[in-house]
C-alpha cells in the first residue's frame, strides 16, 4: 500500500561553522524534510535499543514503536500548511529529566538528517555499539562523541557530537560539542575527516539546528579513541525496522506496486525494504545488507527508497 509522502514543505533553520569550503554547506540556510525523513531517522539512529525494556531480548519492532511515538509526542506542525516544527505542550510538562531524555533523542535524530542531506553520511552508528573496545571510564564520561558516521560514496567515516537542548545553546555548549568530537581519531584504521559538535535546539518552541566542524586538535594519546567496527555492527540500523515487516512479508512479495510497503497500524506507518536487501535482513546478514546498499544506493533512491534501501512513510496522524 503506498501512501502519500506527509509534511514536504517542512523547514528546520541551521547555522554551520568552519566547515572546509569544500563541502558548500553555508553558514545558514533551511534544510526542507518531511516527516518521513524524520521518522527515517529515528528508527535507523544505529544504536543499541533506547529504553531499558528492550535490553533483554525483547523485540525490537517495540522499540520501532517507542522511537516513533517519542517524535509524535514531542514534535508538531502547528497547522497543515505549517512550515516549522514545534515543541509539543507534552515535551513542555515533562520533569526536567523526561525532558532531558527526549530532547537528547530529538538531537540524534536532527543529527543523523543532517547528516544524510548534507553530507551524503545516511550510516551512523553510536558509540555504545562499540562498548566491548571502550574503557569503562570512556563509556561512562561525558567527553565522547555519540556517533560515528560513514558517506555512501567516499566510505569516509566522520565523528559526531550530538546533543539536544531545550534553549539556545551557549558558547560553552558549543565548545563541549567540539571537544567531544574531536576525540575520535579512526575506525578501522582509517582516520575521520569531520569531527562535528552539533547541537539540537528549540527557540521560541521552534526547533533549530546549530553545527560545528572545527579544525581538528592532536589528541593527547591517553583521550584519543581509535574504533574497529564490530561483528553485526548493521543491526542496530536495520534490526527495528526489519523486525517490523517479518509479519508482513507475504503482503510484501504479493504487492504490484513498484515500491511496495505494509502498514503498520500500531504506529500509523508504513514500511518498505528493497527487495535486493531483504533476504538479507531476514537472515540477519547485516554486514551484507550494508555492502548491497552501499554499492547501489544510487539505484535505490532512483526507485524512490533511501540510500540503506528503507522506505519509511507516514500516515495521517
Amino acid at each position: 500500500m503506498a501512501i502519500e509522502t506527509r509534511g514536504a514543505n517542512l523547514f528546520l533553520d541551521y547555522e554551520s561553522d568552519a566547515f572546509p569550503q569544500s563541502r558548500g554547506i553555508s553558514a545558514s540556510g533551511r534544510l526542507q524534510v518531511t516527516w518521513d525523513d524524520i521518522l527515517w531517522a529515528a528508527v535507523t539512529l544505529g544504536r543499541p535499543n533506547l529504553h531499558y525494556v528492550f535490553r533483554h531480548g525483547t523485540s525490537s519492532q517495540f522499540e520501532a514503536i517507542f522511537r516513533w511515538s517519542l517524535v509524535r509526542m514531542a514534535l508538531e506542525q502547528r497547522n497543515p500548511s505549517g512550515s516549522r516544527l514545534w515543541r509539543t505542550d507534552a515535551l513542555r510538562s515533562l520533569d526536567p529529566s523526561e525532558k532531558g531524555a527526549v530532547n537528547y533523542f530529538i538531537g540524534m535524530t536532527i543529527c543523523k538528517l543532517f547528516a544524510d542531506k548534507l553530507l551524503g553520511t545516511p550510516w551512523l552508528l553510536h558509540l555504545d555499539v562499540f562498548r566491548d573496545q571502550l574503557n569503562p571510564r570512556v563509556l561512562t564520561s561525558r567527553s565522547r562523541p555519540d556517533f560515528v558516521g560513514q558517506e555512501t560514496t567516499s566510505s569516509a567515516w566522520h565523528a559526531f557530537e550530538s546533543k539536544g537542548r531545550g534553549s539556545n545553546p551557549g558558547a560553552s555548549d558549543k565548545t563541549k560539542a567540539k571537544n567531544q568530537a574531536q576525540r575520535l581519531v579512526s575506525v578501522d584504521g582509517q582516520n575521520c575527516r569531520l569531527h562535528i559538535g552539533a547541537i539540537t535546539f528549540f527557540k521560541n518552541d521552534v526547533l533549530r539546528f546549530y553545527w560545528r566542524d572545527p579544525e581538528p586538535e592532536e589528541p593527547t594519546r591517553r583521550n584519543q579513541i581509535e574504533l574497529r567496527l564490530p561483528e553485526g555492527a548493521w543491526r542496530n540500523h536495520y534490526e527495528p525496522a526489519t523486525d517490523l515487516i517479518r509479519p508482513y512479508l507475504e503482503a510484501l512479495a504479493g504487492s504490484e506496486d513498484a515500491t511496495p510497503t505494509v502498514q503498520i497500524e500500531d504506529a500509523d506507518v508504513a514500511i518498505g525494504v528493497h527487495p535486493e536487501i531483504l533476504p538479507s535482513l531476514l537472515r540477519q546478514d547485516w554486514q551484507g545488507a550494508r555492502q548491497i546498499a552501499g554499492d547501489q544506493a544510487q539505484a535505490f533512491q532512483e526507485r524512490g527508497y533511501r540510500p540503506d534501501g528503507l522506505i519509511i512513510k507516514c500516515g495521517e496522524s
